[in-house]
């Protein structure tokens, strides 16, 4: 049975500095480190998640940009109906100052859900 709904956090480490063309974000400067990427699927969560593993896809979202230059080392998921996006996102926060400015966060009022680990972070949902 296929996993429809939840919440997911990508683990990416970026192996080196670089400027990145974000779509309408424009060209943000990525330091070299790990990203913690927060993000919900209320259908198929399974279906997201293999997306965001795939390097053959169009590209849609702010963190395809990002997996075009990143690699994902890990990922997190919660199965849930309810919309704790956010509310995950503002943990992630208190582990990490630096955030990438709206990245991800189009349609919520958070900072952005791009979040910078100089060292691999170990987060939990």
């Amino acid at each position: 049975m296929a996993i429809k709904k939840g919440i997911y956090i990508l683990i990416i480490y970026l192996n080196k500095p670089k400027k990145i063309k974000i779509g309408t974000l424009g060209n943000i400067f990525f330091k070299k480190g790990y990203y913690c990427y927060i993000g919900s699927a209320l259908n198929n969560l399974e279906k997201r998640v293999q997306r965001h593993l795939s390097s053959k896809k169009k590209i849609r979202w702010h963190i395809d940009y990002l997996l075009k230059h990143a690699k994902i080392i890990n990922v997190k998921v919660k199965i849930t109906n309810r919309k704790l996006e956010c509310s995950v996102n503002k943990k992630v926060e208190k582990n990490s100052k630096e955030v990438i400015k709206s990245f991800g966060s189009s349609d919520c009022r958070c900072k952005g859900h791009l979040w910078y680990f100089e060292k691999k972070p170990n987060i939990k949902i």
